[in-house]
């Protein structure tokens, strides 16, 4: 599925996230011990099971240390949700890690 927008629905990261939710993607991931994890069904996802569809990072207008990434997400168990993350210094290790171990992660670019 590709994610259409324009490049106003995605300058900061609450728009872009409310899009996203708008189109589907209204799972909450985090990632936890054992890989990434869906709150509201409880299972939980292998590297392998995962699919970035998207992703969007977002930099703090006062503040370089105030950097964001948000990953649009389906899952081999036809989920479809975010996960965010700090990145540089306020990064979680175990995002890091785990997105590391995901080979399916595409970029698309925003159609004006």
């Amino acid at each position: 599925m590709q994610i259409e927008s324009t490049e106003e629905d995605m300058k900061t990261l609450s728009s872009c996230m409310n899009k996203l939710i708008a189109d589907g993607y209204s799972e909450h991931f985090k990632v936890g011990e054992e890989g990434l994890e869906s709150p509201d069904s409880g299972k939980t996802y292998k590297p392998q099971e995962v699919h970035v569809l998207n992703f969007f990072r977002f930099e703090g207008a006062s503040d370089p240390d105030d950097n964001s990434i948000l990953y649009a997400i389906e899952t081999d168990g036809g989920e479809k949700g975010l996960l965010t993350d700090a990145y540089g210094t306020y990064a979680d290790p175990r995002v890091g890690k785990f997105m590391q171990e995901v080979e399916d992660i595409n970029k698309k670019t925003t159609k004006s």
